[in-house]
């Protein structure tokens, strides 16, 4: 395979929650300014048409597959003869997925349907079941959003399959609002998620042996904690967006950061697109770090709940909103 040299882009968005035209607007925004610094592939976050806290106002972000942010993608990369992708909600047969979409130059578009939503973002979307690996004019491209980097099952989808991985990201850190103590017990925690966050994509690139862009929200944001299953229970949660928006070449070594404390933004580098030999093995696990007992016990409880509010109200609200779009 020859060697390849193309310059990358990625965005960091502060979203709205729910106002879509307004992120639109943003992402139009971050892209041209990506382009004018010569990005040919561009990535935009997870969640693009806005930020996904549990919240009611969220459920208005949920697109029919022909919509006008997919417009824009491809206006954008037809404008710029440039490589996009990033994802949104979408309402397709009955169901809401986390849709990727990678758009080539020529408007072409791939997608790839989030495998297993985190926590709350269950009440607002089902699980998809694709491979997230794209045959495009740049080769082999693999699709993957937020905690998707962490599970050893979306490293072997890609695995010998891809020159470069795009990313995005939607990651949340501990509530700040519940008390001192709290805040001390869970110090800890909320550092080692912090650095989770930040690693995940060199962690990605030294298993895949390519390079990885990652496109992250920012900004501080609330959102609420569900508390039982079947219920709509929850306590006030506020929060802030972890974790950087970056480019890693293939060895894991970050080329340009954007940390999600420094606002919107871009960032571009060179990567290479000739795959090299992977530094590191894909483990025979379900995740690739060691999660601490705290974070699989919030993983799974909050997966329980949301599961539930989307079978009782989660999904009847996206379609419904999809459906004005018409």
């Amino acid at each position: 395979m020859s060697t390849q040299t193309i310059r990358a882009g990625a965005i960091q968005l502060h979203a709205e929650v729910g106002n879509v035209g307004t992120n639109l607007e943003r992402i139009e925004k971050l892209v041209n300014e990506a382009a004018k610094k010569g990005a040919k592939i561009i990535g935009i976050p997870e969640f693009c048409t806005s930020k996904l806290p549990f919240d009611t106002k969220a459920h208005q972000a949920v697109l029919p597959i022909d919509n006008p942010a997919l417009a824009l993608f491809v206006k954008l990369a037809k404008q710029h003869n440039c490589w996009l992708g990033g994802s949104m909600l979408i309402a397709d047969s009955g169901e809401v997925y986390n849709r990727y979409f990678f758009v080539e130059p020529d408007g072409t578009i791939h997608e790839h349907d989030k495998d297993l939503p985190t926590m709350w973002e269950n009440c607002f979307y089902a699980p998809g079941n694709d491979d997230g690996v794209f045959n495009t004019g740049l080769g082999g491209v693999g699709a993957a959003v937020c905690w998707e980097l962490i599970r050893n099952q979306t490293l072997k989808r890609m695995a010998n399959r891809v020159n470069f991985a795009i990313t995005g990201t939607h990651w949340w850190t501990v509530p700040y609002n519940w008390g001192s103590l709290v805040g001390k017990s869970l110090a800890s925690i909320a550092q080692y998620n912090r650095y989770l966050s930040e690693n995940a994509p060199a962690e990605f690139a030294r298993r895949l042996g390519v390079p990885v862009i990652q496109a992250s929200h920012c900004g501080p944001f609330r959102t609420n904690f569900l508390l039982v299953p079947g219920t709509n229970l929850s306590l006030p949660y506020d929060t802030e967006y972890v974790g950087a928006t970056q480019i890693v070449d293939a060895h894991g070594r970050v080329l340009a950061q954007r940390r999600t404390q420094e606002g919107p933004g871009v960032v571009v580098a060179d990567i290479s697109l000739t795959p090299i030999t992977p530094i590191e093995s894909i483990a025979n696990r379900f995740w690739v770090p060691e999660l601490p007992l705290f974070l699989h016990a919030y993983w799974h409880q909050q997966n329980i709940c949301a599961k539930s509010y989307y079978q009782r109200l989660g999904r009847n609200r996206g379609l419904e909103a999809a459906a004005k779009y018409r």
